[in-house]
């Protein structure tokens, strides 16, 4: 054997053989495809130690309690899940967005939604265990009254109506500016197009405080909005423009902007043009050409554009915070104060949990429909 043979890359996995042929019945069991006892292998033992670590770390934080147990067991059998997946390039390539969405989506939201069951308390953390283990059973306890709480209390459907309200105009106001520069960019020459797309995206690569610190600067009464009208002589005195819903919805809509605008491009730049021109030779002129071609037509890339902008403005905090007047009452600026300056975490997790059924149910509905309608065709 020559020296290049032991420090070869097959070095590791070579010395690995042995573990590997003891592990070879445990991976096959666990859905290991023969063949991939290797690869399978080195999973194995790697995802082990990193479990190892996170469990020693775990248990050392908050000690071993029932809760603990419960998710170090779903920790687990997502790692063997995980072993399954390593080891078939096919499954690995789907389940990559799944872990994502496992991880960052489904987990929160789990979380959330046991706070939102829980009772009020006066401890660390301010809420009741969801589980509790009592004379060797189980007891799960969960608490429905802060649901019912939302839909006694007319404050909280005041923020709910006022977030949609806010977040419906400034979608509307977003479809109004984006549509025509979405088409402008479709239509203009390749040699400027990705510079207007670069243009777009511009702002994205600066903090999104920082733009909207930069409206204060624009839109107060010493700004530049209000000095240069004054230097035309148009007006005397200064244009009250910060603290009101009008510097909301311009600061939403300069926010969401190019999440309106991309959607409405990709569609638009797939129109045929010789519809168009069909369209113009049988007599139509160009509104009404609009209204029955390209109109229809850009419809999947309207309705994208207003998810996008639709759904994070309904729980948008900072604009409204920093530019909207103190009695604006949206449900980001609730969240914040139950949980930060209440502590209502219970309460709080209920209003989140509503408000993301309100906004995801609807899509779903819709999409449903729209695929059953799709495979009708």
């Amino acid at each position: 054997m020559s020296a290049g043979d032991l420090t070869g890359p097959g070095a590791g996995a070579a010395a690995l053989d042995p573990w590997v042929q003891r592990l070879a019945p445990t991976l096959h069991r666990l859905g290991v495809s023969k063949g991939a006892e290797t690869r399978g292998g080195i999973s194995l033992i790697g995802l082990s130690l990193a479990w190892l670590v996170f469990a020693v770390m775990l248990f050392s934080n908050k000690g071993v309690g029932f809760g603990t147990i419960i998710y170090a067991l779903f920790g687990l059998g997502l790692a063997l899940w995980m072993l399954r997946v390593l080891t078939d390039g096919r499954r690995f390539v789907i389940a990559l967005p799944m872990i994502w969405l496992l991880l960052f989506f489904l987990a929160p939201f789990l979380v959330v939604f046991k706070v939102s069951v829980a009772e009020q308390l006066i401890a660390q953390p301010p809420y009741s265990p969801l589980f509790t283990w009592a004379e060797g059973k189980l007891q799960i306890t969960a608490h429905l009254e802060n649901y019912q709480f939302l839909l006694e209390d007319r404050f909280y459907i005041d923020a709910y109506w006022t977030s949609i309200k806010i977040a419906a105009i400034s979608t509307f106001l977003c479809l109004l500016v984006a549509y025509p520069m979405a088409y402008a960019i479709a239509r203009s020459s390749p040699a400027w197009r990705n510079t207007l797309l670069m243009l777009v995206i511009l702002p994205f690569w600066t903090s999104f405080l920082l733009r909207v610190y930069a409206w204060i600067g624009i839109l107060s009464n010493n700004g530049v909005i209000n000095n240069f009208l004054m230097w035309l002589g148009v007006i005397d005195q200064p244009i009250v423009m910060m603290q009101t819903n009008f510097a909301v919805y311009v600061g939403i809509v300069y926010s969401y902007l190019p999440l309106m605008i991309l959607p409405l491009y990709t569609t638009l730049e797939k129109l045929d043009g010789t519809l168009l021109e069909a369209s113009a030779d049988l007599g139509a002129g160009p509104i009404r050409s609009f209204l029955s071609i390209t109109l229809p037509l850009s419809l999947p890339g309207i309705l994208a554009g207003c998810l996008l902008v639709f759904i994070p403005a309904v729980g948008e905090y900072v604009i409204p915070a920093l530019l909207g007047p103190s009695d604006t009452l949206m449900i980001g600026r609730v969240l914040w104060d139950e949980f930060f300056t209440g502590r209502a975490w219970p309460i709080a997790s209920a209003v989140a949990i509503a408000m993301l059924l309100f906004l995801v149910a609807p899509i779903m509905l819709f999409r449903n429909a729209q695929g059953q309608t799709e495979e009708g065709r």
